[in-house]
């Protein structure tokens, strides 16, 4: 059994500078920006994401003036059943003000929201392959996911990307921590994410094939 990994669009996803991105976007040039994008729906987990900011912010509420949290996509799935949930619980939490709905994109404004992210979050439950991380990485944009799944391939732990042992916030929150005490750290993923991602590009997979 050989395993071939799908490619990403390199020519898409690729770094094109944070502060142009967050111009573009009409994100703030200084601060954090930790983003979700992808299908909402419970098996993708991004109220992971939210509890572990409400928990960012209970620990320290300075952080709420410097944070933007988007969440880029629409109700799928079992998420259709209740399509207000997440931004239901982000108002339960508290935290309201730091996130923002967008409705889904193309995928060149997917690399744009990427590029502009400080870390990409996949807390899914479990991915076949997790190409929503790969996608994030080859923007330059370091990944925290949940380590399950494909996404331990898709994700170097410590090279491109952290992985997180369980869904809890706390531990979430932990991982998000490291990135905005520690800016060498962010950094040095970030360049990993790229070298890492040039590994999943189409050329290989056809070579592969």
């Amino acid at each position: 059994v050989e395993v071939i990994h799908p490619g990403v669009d390199l020519s898409v996803f690729q770094p094109s500078g944070r502060a142009a991105a967050r111009a573009e976007l009409g994100l703030p040039e200084h601060g954090y920006v930790f983003l979700f994008a992808g299908r909402i729906q419970p098996l993708k987990a991004p109220d992971v994401l939210l509890k572990a900011v409400a928990v960012l912010l209970e620990q320290d509420p300075a952080l709420r003036e410097k944070l933007v949290v988007p969440v880029v996509g629409g109700p799928s799935g079992t998420g259709l059943e209740h399509p207000e949930s997440l931004a239901n619980l982000a108002e339960e939490l508290g935290i309201s003000d730091v996130v923002r709905f967008v409705p889904p994109v193309t995928q060149a404004e997917l690399a744009t929201w990427c590029a502009a992210a400080t870390a990409v979050a996949v807390p899914s439950y479990n991915e076949s392959f997790g190409l929503m991380a790969v996608e994030a990485q080859a923007a330059g944009t370091p990944v925290v996911a949940a380590a399950v799944g494909g996404l331990t391939t898709a994700v170097a732990d410590g090279v491109s990307g952290l992985l997180v042992d369980t869904h809890e916030p706390r531990d979430w929150a932990a991982a998000l921590r490291r990135l905005i005490d520690d800016p060498e750290l962010a950094e040095r993923l970030s360049v990993g994410a790229v070298a890492h991602a040039a590994e999943f590009s189409w050329d290989v997979t056809a070579t592969r094939t």
